[in-house]
């Protein structure tokens, strides 16, 4: 697919949504702080050179939980299982 059509489906999709979306540049980091913070949360729970061939679809799920239903200042300490509630149908 080519970039001209990644963007026209990009714009179709954020006004159907409602949603402004924002893409990071390559190699720039600091663009994306809350993934970089999701990143080292992870790897509490699975350090560098984890053979992620070991890692169960349980320890995967169970980490998922852990994070999803940690607070987090950006969301006014609520946990991102509170906020997506009420918007997103979760399956457990």
């Amino acid at each position: 697919m080519d970039n001209g059509t990644e963007n026209a489906e990009h714009q179709e999709i954020t006004a159907s949504i409602g949603i402004d979306c924002y893409f990071a540049h390559p190699y720039s980091s600091w663009e994306r702080g809350t993934n970089e913070n999701i990143n080292s949360l992870i790897r509490w729970y699975l350090p560098k050179g984890t053979d992620f061939n070991t890692i169960t679809d349980n320890q995967i799920a169970r980490i998922e939980s852990l994070l999803n239903n940690r607070p987090r200042k950006c969301l006014g300490y609520k946990t991102p299982s509170e906020v997506a509630s009420p918007f997103v149908a979760l399956q457990g």
